[in-house]
């Protein structure tokens, strides 16, 4: 990642105080009383990001924020962990914001994920001295992340730095730990994202990319980075990205169940179930890449002789995620958004139909997959991963919408419906 400054000062609206700001230190700064609101809401906001709660209505505590989409979801990563979106450019005008309130939302999203690792993405373009928050909130919402946070995060990628955003990443040194600080990378082009994330999944605002394309015509072709590193040809006995359909007429014996699903589950059914956070922990993402080339060439792998489980932990939920289209499918979409709106007594019953709407090799990879995490949850007393934990680590890797990425009034139903399917699975998949 380059450190490399973007643009000249003036340039950057959102350094229109920059001079006032080189020349105060951080302790110097008329701060905030430490006496904030903005720990006093931790029980209302588990219920606030209820799990099984539909999109967010228009009277919802968080609508009003939600609706600026300024916090999203993204999947995993290349090393298999969540990400998390922060768009400045959407961030409205200070007097339409209620920057508590965004906190405490971005404290609900992390709230899902933080037992797991997890890595943020910051765009920083569209900040400007209108919509910019305070020094004060800055110094107070870090201090609000508190270990339980910052523990699991392992990247922070600030994307299109601005002399602003490094100069108040210099002031606030002494307040950020040497541990979270290399946690920090600088991203000059978005092509550079291609490293830690397939891009396509984070619906980059139009403004970010006009700012990236805009950047990339300033320098010389001869330097210029290229738009997207360039992809391989896919292979002839290419595993993933492939749909499930062309899988099955591939395999000799027609078997419905993809191989790479077949090889985690079976080694992670004999070696994982014990594993405390399995499914919640990242992997070498060398290592990743290697058993992804050996899937893909064709050659045969033993997860028995790397003897990692948290490799084969990912290599699943990174096999599903790139599927072209989720296992749920694109179809059954909207009616699992909307599903907390089913009856109770009548969820196990219409899951059951929805579910014998899919082909036959999704609805039995479905059924394969359901079964063993049946068995991790049957052994949370050990592994800690409930089905309601389950369901925030796979509902993301079972379904998201055409454009890839997903809001949280969308992941919210959709982790609701997989902790439902998990509960209820012996009614469902009869």
């Amino acid at each position: 990642m380059s450190s490399e400054l973007l643009v000249d000062v003036g340039e950057d609206p959102a350094t229109a105080q920059l001079g006032q700001l080189e020349l105060a230190t951080i302790d110097d700064q008329r701060w905030p009383n430490d006496e904030s609101v903005l720990g006093q809401s931790e029980t209302d906001l588990s219920r606030r990001f209820d799990a099984g709660s539909a999109h967010l209505p228009w009277d919802h505590p968080f609508y009003d924020i939600a609706r600026h989409q300024i916090i999203e979801v993204a999947g995993d990563d290349n090393f298999g962990r969540k990400v998390i979106v922060f768009n400045a450019c959407r961030m409205p005008p200070q007097h339409q914001l209620d920057h508590h309130k965004l906190l405490m939302y971005l404290k609900g999203t992390l709230d899902q994920y933080v037992e797991s690792d997890y890595t943020l993405i910051y765009f920083h373009h569209g900040l400007t001295g209108e919509n910019k928050p305070s020094l004060g909130w800055l110094r107070d919402a870090y201090r609000e992340f508190d270990r339980k946070y910052k523990k699991n995060i392992k990247a922070l990628y600030i994307v299109h730095p601005t002399m602003f955003i490094k100069t108040l990443l210099i002031l606030f040194k002494p307040l950020i730990s040497f541990k979270f600080g290399r946690k920090i990378n600088y991203v000059s082009y978005l092509s550079e994202l291609e490293d830690v994330v397939k891009c396509e999944q984070l619906l980059i605002p139009a403004r970010v990319k006009e700012y990236d394309d805009k950047l990339r015509a300033s320098v010389k072709p001869s330097a210029r980075p290229p738009v997207s590193p360039p992809r391989s040809p896919p292979l002839p006995n290419q595993v993933f990205g492939v749909p499930l359909s062309l899988l099955r007429q591939r395999t000799p014996d027609g078997n419905c169940v993809p191989v790479v699903m077949r090889d985690t589950v079976g080694f992670l059914t004999e070696q994982g179930l014990e594993i405390e956070g399995i499914f919640r922990r990242s992997a070498n993402v060398t290592l990743v890449k290697e058993v992804q080339l050996k899937y893909n060439s064709g050659a045969a792998v033993n997860f028995r002789e790397m003897e990692d489980v948290h490799l084969a932990a990912v290599i699943l939920k990174t096999f599903l995620r790139e599927l072209p289209e989720p296992l749920l499918t694109f179809q059954l979409y909207n009616d699992i958004v909307n599903f907390a709106s089913v009856p109770s007594d009548s969820q196990a019953t219409v899951m059951a139909a929805l579910l014998e709407s899919l082909p036959e090799e999704n609805y039995t990879s479905l059924r394969y997959l359901i079964t063993f995490l049946a068995q991790v949850s049957a052994n949370s007393d050990v592994n800690k991963m409930t089905n309601s934990n389950l369901a925030v680590v796979f509902g993301p890797n079972l379904l998201w919408g055409r454009d890839n990425a997903m809001s949280l009034s969308a992941i919210g139903p959709i982790n609701g419906f997989t902790k439902t399917l998990l509960d209820q699975q012996h009614l469902v998949f009869t």
